[in-house]
This record gives C-alpha cells, structure tokens and sequence, in this order.
C-alpha cells in the first residue's frame, strides 16, 4: 500500500471539494471494497476523504411507497431495521447474509452501491425494485446506473447520499453463495411492484442485469412453474474457478424459482 493523504471533512460539501481538488482521490465509508484493493496495490488513491462524520447519510426514513436509507448505513444496520423489514423484508434479508459480521458491520449501502461489484447483492435489490440513486448532484434511475463491470452512470467525484426504494407488493432475494466470501455465485432478487414484475440477476454477468423473459413469464403466472423450460443464454456470463458459466446459467433459473416461492 502506497501513502496518501487523509482527510475528515465535516460536511457533504466540504467532502467534494476534496475530492474535486485532488486527481484521483477516493471518498472512503466502510472501506470494505477499497481498502482490499488498496492492499493489494491495485488502486493507489493519492487522498482518501472520509465519510464517517457527515450528518444525514446514516438514516433510515419510510416516507409513504418509498424507504430512503442513507449511504452510510452499514449492510447490519439495514438487516436489522425494524421499518426495512416492515416495509421491504426481501432487502433486511438480502442484508442479513452480506459477507460476514464483520463486512456487514463496517461495509455500507452506499459503497457498495457506488463500487458496483459484479457479485455484490445489493444491485440485485437496487435494481429489482426499481430504487433510485441519490447523489449530491442529482438523482439516477436503476435502470441506467449500471453500466459493466465495476462500471455506473456516477460522473468523477459525484457522491452517492442515499438509495430510495420503492416499496413493492411482494419481493424476494435468493443467493448461491461463494463459500469464502459469501458474495453471490448468482443471486436473483425478483418483485411484484406496482408498475410490474421486475427480476434482477447480480453474480452471473460483467453487472446486475434484468431478465425480461422470467419477468415475461411470472407475469402471466407468479409461480415457480411458471419459470419451467426457461434458459438463460451462458454467453455473456461469468465462468471462473466457481462456476463455469452453463452452470450459473442453471442457478439463474434454480436461484428465481426459490425467489418466487419465498415471495411476501
């Protein structure tokens, strides 16, 4: 690990500046995506400007359909909500089995949001209820936020503040865990939302992506059955030392089954 500098600002504001006036610093919440990396000299921020201080990014608000969790609450946080898992028990459960006690302690909505990790479980949520991304330059649909591989619609040293979700009807996450990391070989989250059935695969691709053909099928029918005979394409999919990539093709299909018939 190279030195850099590290800053503690005490407002939002005073946080984009820092970023803005140095070429190539890192905000810094949880730090469990960027302190890793950082280790392993794969990143060499020359500042790194923490988040732990700034008032507001750290709560939990369920304004009418919608719950607005702040960028800082951490993975344990949101498990243990008691408005999360009122209004949305899929995503308290999603949070619940992040990683680790220690990753869900220290790790954080907005981090892992901003960092777009190809396995990480909550662009699953994100995009399978349809959540908006609030940043303090404006507000990003889910639908376009993620781009590939590590790869979102934030522009340089815009700040993620908040995610707010929309909460649906009925929703549901399930997760073939990797066994060391906990992070999904391929998790599906699936959702009947009042604009439609939405199901978000995160694990098995460059990104999270959407699968017009299961939402096309539990459409016409919310069962398990309804996903029958169903494939998903293993050519643009992930194949590693885990899971070669006509097997997470299968989980894809295996893992939105179990989704569906946890639905509440």
């Amino acid at each position: 690990m190279k030195d850099f500098e590290f800053h503690r600002p005490a407002s939002i504001q005073d946080a984009v500046a820092l970023v803005a006036g140095t070429a190539g610093a890192k905000y810094l919440a949880g730090g469990q995506s960027l302190l890793p990396v950082m280790k392993l000299d794969l990143a060499e921020p020359p500042a790194l400007v923490s988040l732990a201080r700034l008032p507001g990014l750290a709560d939990i608000r369920v304004d009418g359909g919608t719950v607005a969790i702040g960028a800082l609450c951490t993975h344990d946080q949101v498990a243990r909500s008691a408005d999360v898992a009122k209004a949305i028990p899929a995503l308290a459960e999603l949070a619940s089995h992040i990683g680790d006690a220690q990753v869900r302690n220290r790790g954080t909505l907005g981090g892992s949001v901003a960092h777009a990790d190809p396995a990480a479980d909550y662009p699953a949520a994100v995009l399978g209820l349809g959540a908006t991304i609030v940043t303090d330059r404006g507000k990003h649909a889910a639908d376009t936020y993620f781009k590939g591989l590590f790869e979102t619609s934030l522009a340089e040293g815009e700040l993620v503040t908040a995610v707010h979700f929309p909460v649906p009807r009925r929703a549901a996450y399930a997760k073939f865990a990797h066994r060391a990391s906990k992070y999904a070989v391929v998790g599906v989250f699936v959702a009947e939302t009042a604009s439609g059935v939405r199901v978000a695969i995160t694990g098995a691709g460059a990104t999270v992506f959407r699968s017009a053909v299961m939402e096309a099928a539990l459409t016409t029918s919310m069962t398990p059955g309804a996903l029958d005979g169903i494939t998903v394409p293993a050519d643009e999919l992930n194949a590693d030392a885990e899971a070669s990539a006509e097997y997470r093709a299968h989980l894809c299909v295996v893992m939105a089954k179990r989704a569906v018939a946890a639905l509440r």
